[in-house]
C-alpha cells in the first residue's frame, strides 16, 4: 500500500483526469481555419493529393484531407490548422470547412438515433474491423485504450466479437476482399447497433478513393452514425466523438 502511495506520489496520474479539455503539442494539427485572404485558388487546389480543397468559396473537406500541412505551408495566411481536435461529426456535410468561418464542430443532435442513446449512454461495446487500412488508425484505437486515455472508463471497449458488440468501428478504404468480411461482420452484430468511420480512409477512401480495387457500396446501404477524421486520427478525436454520440441528445 505504501510503496503504491509512492509511486503515485513521484508520477502522479498518468491518466488525462478531463478528457474533454486535453491539450495537445503544437505541432498537433486539428480544425483548419481559412481566412478571407486573396490567394491563387488553382495553385491552392493543386497541392492537395486527394481533393480535399475546393474553391468559391475556398473549403477543405476533413472527410478527405490528410493533414499533410502543405496548404498551410503554401499559404500560411490563408490556411491555418488549431489544436482543435473535436473534429468528429454525424453528418456528413459538417466535415467541410469553408473560408471565413472559425466554429467548432459539432454534432448534429436531431441526427443521433432515440436508441442510441437509450441503449448505449452508460457502455459502449465495439467491434474494430480493419478493411483495407494501413494499420496507422488501428494503433491510435488501441492508445485509446492505454493508461493515458483510458476510454474504458467511460464504458467504451472494444470486444473481440460481433457478437458481443454494440457497433462496429471501421478503419481502412474497403478493399474488394474486405468488403464480404465486414458485411457479415455488421450482420453478426446484435440490433440496435451502430456504423463508426475512423479515418479519412474510411469516410472517402482517402488516396485510394476511386480505385478499382474498392469496393465501398456497404457505407451506401447504412446510416453512418459517426465520422471521425484523421490521418491517423487522434484517440482524444474519437473519444470526444462517441462521447458526444452516445450523451449528447435533445
Amino acid at each position: 500500500m505504501i510503496k503504491n502511495i509512492k509511486i503515485l506520489f513521484h508520477q502522479g496520474k498518468q491518466y488525462i483526469p478531463d478528457i474533454t479539455k486535453a491539450e495537445v503539442p503544437g505541432i498537433f494539427r486539428g480544425r483548419p481555419i481559412i481566412s478571407s485572404e486573396k490567394v491563387n485558388e488553382q495553385e491552392l487546389v493543386d497541392l492537395c493529393p486527394t481533393g480535399a480543397i475546393n474553391t468559391s468559396p475556398v473549403k477543405i473537406d476533413l472527410g478527405k484531407c490528410t493533414f499533410c500541412g502543405e496548404c498551410a505551408f503554401a499559404f500560411p495566411n490563408k490556411i491555418k490548422f488549431t489544436t482543435d481536435y473535436k473534429i468528429s461529426s454525424n453528418e456528413r456535410e459538417r466535415l467541410i470547412i469553408r473560408e471565413g468561418e472559425d466554429k467548432p464542430i459539432e454534432l448534429n443532435p436531431d441526427l443521433i438515433r432515440k436508441e442510441t442513446f437509450e441503449y448505449f449512454s452508460g457502455s459502449l461495446k465495439l467491434r474494430q474491423v480493419s478493411a483495407g487500412g494501413d494499420n496507422s488508425c488501428e494503433l491510435e484505437l488501441n492508445a485509446c485504450g492505454n493508461v493515458n486515455f483510458d476510454m474504458g472508463r467511460f464504458g467504451i471497449e472494444f470486444v473481440a466479437s460481433p457478437r458481443h458488440a454494440d457497433g462496429i468501428v471501421i478503419t481502412g478504404s474497403v478493399s474488394e476482399n474486405m468488403a464480404e468480411p465486414l458485411q457479415i461482420c455488421y450482420d453478426a452484430t446484435p440490433e440496435p447497433k451502430i456504423i463508426i468511420l475512423a479515418g479519412i480512409d474510411a469516410i472517402s477512401g482517402g488516396i485510394f478513393e476511386g480505385s478499382p480495387a474498392l469496393n465501398r457500396r456497404f457505407l451506401s446501404k447504412y446510416k453512418i452514425d459517426l465520422y471521425v477524421p484523421g490521418n491517423p486520427i487522434h484517440p482524444l478525436t474519437f473519444i470526444n466523438g462517441i462521447l458526444e454520440l452516445i450523451k449528447k441528445r435533445k
